[in-house]
């Protein structure tokens, strides 16, 4: 595992063997990251964010902002990237809305700059 000490990683964080985090990516408590992965510089996993094994996160993605939806009252709800994904440049995937309820990218996808997903 490699993390830059410019990155900030909460310690509750869960990373799998082999992520590669880079300066300035941040990773929040509620977190879960597979083998493998690389966070790029300045990307940002809120809680609730679930990463695959082998992604990739380029820098200003966010993942697990919560909805931009008005009727979200802080239920808990999260935001899964599966196995071999690519996230570019500027993504957004927000957390659902409704409790328990989660948005989903599959495996092996690729999210081209500015997507939004929610």
């Amino acid at each position: 595992m490699s993390i830059s000490k410019l990155a900030s990683v909460h310690p509750d964080a869960k990373l799998g063997a082999n992520v590669t985090v880079e300066p300035f990516a941040t990773i929040q408590a509620d977190v879960q990251v597979g083998d493998g992965t690389w966070i790029g510089p300045n990307a940002v996993l809120m809680n609730g964010a679930r990463v695959g094994n082998d992604c990739r996160i380029f820098p200003g993605a966010v993942i697990a902002a919560i909805p931009q939806d008005l009727k979200f009252a802080g239920e808990y709800t999260t935001a899964e990237v599966g196995d071999g994904t690519t996230v570019r440049e500027c993504v957004t995937i927000n957390r659902g809305t409704a409790d328990r309820l989660k948005t989903t990218v599959g495996a092996n996808c690729l999210l081209m700059a500015y997507v939004h997903l929610a």
